[in-house]
C-alpha cells in the first residue's frame, strides 16, 4: 500500500510538471533531468527555515549570526528579541568572528574565505563606520584567531610562508608582526595568552587520539613541553587560570572519555576537576575575569551544561528544558549572564540568555520558521544495535507517523571521528513528513562522544571495519516490522561519502540508491591530492600512502577499483573549490561508473569547496535529491 502511494506521488509529480526549476547559475549538472517545479514549491516551507547563533556578547549586546540572504552574515542584536542590524554584506558567508577582552565595542575580527576555498583571511569590522579593513595577505590560509590580552593584537596560525607549515604569528594593529615560531611542520595553534602577556599555550594537534601541549615565552620564543610526562593523549580547549598560575584542560588523560583538568604550571601537579564516566566533557568557557567557568558534557549526543564554582569545586546543572544541543557559550561583561545558542530536533537554533543568580533563561533571538509548525516534527529515538564483532554501535531514528514499512534512508556522518548529534534539520523532517521515509543515522565505530577506544576502532586497516557496521544495520532493519528493508538508500558526505561508496560495493544487492556529496572514492588520490597543511594529519587517521604495504591495502579497499561491484543509482555532489576532499575524487568515480552503465546525477558547484554552503546551491541540491529519491527509492 506504502509503495502505490509514493510511486503515485513520484509519477504525478513528474507528469503534472511542465516547468523546470532553476538552475543556479554556478551549477553544472551531469545526467541530472530537468527538476520539476513542483519540487521546489513543495521544499520551499522547509528551505526557509532560519536560524541564528550567538557569536559573542558586544557592547551592550550580542553579535550573532544569521541568514537573511544567500549566506550567513554578522548581526548586532541591542536587547533580547530585538530588531536585527545587519552589520556585514558579503556573497561569502562570514565565519568566525572574536571582540576584544577589554570590553573594547569599537570593532571585532573576523575571518571568511572565498569560493569555499577554506583559505580563510582576517578582517577588522569598524562598528562605527561598517568599514571593514584586510589585516591577512588575501591569499594564504589563516585560523586560530586569539587577541592579545591588552587588545592591541592577534595572535594566529598562518600558512603564508610556504603554503603547508602551520606558523605561529602574533600581529600589532599598528601594521608590525611578531614570528613566534616557524618551520616546525603542521597541527599549530595558539591556544591562550597568560593574563600578563608573557607567555602563551601552544599545541600540536597530531591525530584524534594525540595533541602536545607547550607554553611559550614570548620574549625569548623559548618553549617547554607540557604533560609530556603523561603519554599520548588527546587535549582539548586550554586556558590559563585568572593569575597565570594553572592551566585547566580538556583531555582523556588517565581515562577512556575527557575530563575537566587542571595543571599547577610550577609544581606539575595535575588535578581531576569535573570528570564523567560514561561521556566526555565537551568544552568549557571562563568569564572575562577568568573567575567563572561554565562547560557542556555530550551525554549520547545531546548536551548537558554546568557552571562550575572554582572556590567550592563544585558544579550546578543548569541545562535549558529538554533534550538539545548547546554551543558557543559566553560569558556577559559583568559576568552574571551566561549567552548560548540552543535547538533541538524539532525547534530551530536560536540565541538564549541565562541568569545566573535565578536560573531565568531569556531568549534573545526568535529566528523565522517560514510555514513549518514544528509540533509535527518527529522525534528521533535513540536504539543500540549488535554488530558483527559483538560491539554495540548507537544509532537514532527517525520514523514516519503512520503504518509502514517504510522505506529508509541511512545518513552517515563525515569525519570519521565526527559524531551525528541529534539537531535541527528540515530536511529529515522533509524527508519524514513528506516523502514518508524513516532516516536513521548511526555512530559507526570511529565515531567521536563514545571515548577514545571506540573512535579508533576503524584506524588504518581497520577501515572496512566500519563498513560492515552498516551491513550490520542493514540486518537489524530486516527485524524492525515497520521499516522497509527492500528499500534502502544510503547517504552520506565527505568521509561519510566513502562510506556510501564503500556500502555500494558492499551491499549491492540490499542497497536501492547511493547520494554521496565531497565523497573519497580512493584514498590514495585523496591522499596525494588533499592540501599540503593537512595531508599528514589525514596519514594519521587513514594510513600513509607512500608505505608500499598501506598503499597496495588502501588500493584494495578503494571503491574506484571496484565499481563493477556498484549497481544501485549514484547521486554525487561536489564543490568545485574543495579543498578537503579534491573534485577529482567525484570526477573519477562518476566516469567509471558511467561506463558500467550505472544510472549517475552529477552536481558541481563552481563557487563551493567543501559541501553547498550558498542557500540557491543548497535548495537546488535537496530538490535534485527529492527528486533522485522519488524515482529510485520511492518508484518500483
Amino acid at each position: 500500500m506504502q509503495t502505490t502511494k509514493f510511486f503515485a506521488i513520484a509519477m504525478t509529480t513528474l507528469v503534472a510538471s511542465t516547468t523546470a526549476a532553476q538552475v543556479p547559475s554556478n551549477i553544472e549538472t551531469r545526467g541530472v533531468p530537468e527538476i520539476p517545479k513542483k519540487i521546489s514549491e513543495d521544499l520551499l516551507r522547509y528551505q526557509n527555515a532560519r536560524s541564528a547563533g550567538l557569536v559573542d556578547w558586544f557592547g551592550n549586546g550580542m553579535l550573532i549570526s544569521t541568514r537573511f540572504g544567500d549566506t550567513s552574515q554578522l548581526h548586532y542584536v541591542e536587547q533580547p528579541l530585538a530588531m536585527r542590524r545587519q552589520l556585514t554584506f558579503k556573497k561569502e558567508p562570514v565565519g568566525g568572528a572574536i571582540v576584544s577582552p577589554t570590553g573594547d565595542d569599537k570593532g571585532f575580527v573576523f575571518t571568511m574565505d572565498i569560493g569555499g576555498s577554506e583559505f580563510y583571511q582576517i578582517f577588522y569590522y569598524d562598528f562605527d563606520s561598517g568599514e571593514t579593513t584586510l589585516l591577512s595577505d588575501g591569499k594564504s590560509r589563516y585560523t586560530g584567531i586569539q587577541f592579545t590580552p591588552d587588545g592591541s593584537g592577534i595572535g594566529y596560525t598562518t600558512t603564508e610562508r610556504n603554503g603547508t607549515d602551520w606558523d605561529l604569528h602574533v600581529r600589532s594593529f599598528d601594521g608590525t608582526k611578531e614570528i613566534l615560531q616557524e618551520n616546525q611542520g603542521i597541527g599549530w595553534s595558539i591556544d591562550d595568552f597568560s593574563p600578563d602577556g608573557e607567555r602563551a599555550l601552544i599545541s600540536q594537534y597530531v591525530s584524534n587520539t594525540e595533541t602536545r601541549l607547550y607554553e611559550m615565552n614570548l620574549r625569548s620564543k623559548e618553549r617547554r613541553q607540557l604533560l609530556e610526562d603523561r603519554g599520548k593523549i588527546s587535549i582539548g580547549a586550554t586556558k590559563y587560570d585568572a593569575l597565570g598560575e594553572s592551566v585547566y584542560f580538556i583531555s582523556d588523560l588517565d581515562s577512556d572519555y575527557r575530563a575537566l583538568w587542571s595543571l599547577k604550571l610550577e609544581s606539575g601537579d595535575v588535578e581531576t576537576l569535573v570528570s564523567n564516566l560514561n561521556w566526555d566533557v565537551s568544552f568549557f568557557r571562563f568569564s572575562l575575569s577568568r573567575n567563572r567557568l561554565a562547560y557542556v558534557i555530550n551525554e549520547a549526543g545531546y548536551s548537558s551544561l554546568f557552571l562550575y564554582d572554582l572556590k567550592s569545586r563544585e558544579s550546578i546543572e543548569i541545562t535549558p528544558p529538554g533534550l538539545g544541543h548547546i554551543y558557543g557559550i559566553r560569558f556577559s561583561r559583568n559576568e552574571q549572564t551566561l549567552g548560548f545558542s540552543y535547538q533541538t530536533p524539532t525547534t530551530n537554533t536560536d540565541v538564549y540568555a541565562m541568569d545566573l543568580d535565578d536560573s531565568t533563561l531569556t531568549r534573545w533571538t526568535e529566528s523565522e520558521l517560514g510555514e513549518l509548525r514544528t509540533e509535527q516534527f518527529v522525534e528521533p529515538k535513540m536504539f543500540k544495535y549488535s554488530s558483527f564483532d559483538s560491539l554495540e554501535v548507537p544509532a537514532f531514528v527517525f520514523e514516519p507517523r503512520g503504518e509502514g514499512p517504510h522505506p529508509v534512508l541511512i545518513h552517515i556522518h563525515g569525519g570519521p571521528a565526527s559524531q551525528y548529534r541529534p539537531g535541527f534539520s528540515p530536511t529529515f523532517q522533509y524527508y519524514v513528513n513528506e516523502l514518508g521515509i524513516a532516516v536513521v543515522a548511526p555512530n559507526v565505530r570511529g565515531s567521536r562522544g563514545y571515548g577514545k577506544h571506540y573512535m579508533t576502532l576503524d584506524d588504518w586497516r581497520l577501515r572496512e571495519d566500519s563498513v560492515r557496521d552498516i551491513g550490520a544495520l542493514l540486518d537489524w532493519i530486516e527485524t524492525q516490522p515497520q521499516l522497509d528493508s527492500s528499500r534502502v538508500a544510503v547517504i552520506g558526505g565527505s568521509y561519510g561519502g566513502y562510506m556510501v561508496l564503500a556500502s555500494l560495493v558492499h551491499y549491492n544487492d540490499r542497497l536501492k540508491v547511493g547520494i554521496e556529496t565531497v565523497g573519497i572514492s580512493n584514498f590514495v588520490s585523496f591522499l596525494e591530492r588533499t592540501q599540503g597543511y593537512r595531508r599528514d594529519l589525514r596519514r594519521v587517521e587513514y594510513g600513509d600512502e607512500r608505505d608500499p604495504d598501506m598503499r597496495a591495502f588502501l588500493e584494495s579497499i578503494a571503491p574506484l577499483n571496484h565499481v563493477d561491484k556498484i549497481k544501485a543509482p549514484l547521486l554525487i555532489g561536489q564543490g568545485l573549490n574543495d579543498p578537503r576532499v579534491p573534485a577529482y575524487e567525484s570526477e573519477q568515480i562518476a566516469a567509471a561508473l558511467e561506463e558500467t552503465g550505472v544510472p549517475v546525477w552529477y552536481v558541481l558547484a563552481r563557487d563551493e569547496g567543501h559541501g553547498f554552503r550558498k542557500k540557491d546551491n543548497r535548495d537546488y541540491w535537496l530538490q535534485t535529491v527529492v527528486l533522485f529519491l522519488q524515482q529510485h527509492l520511492l518508484s518500483e
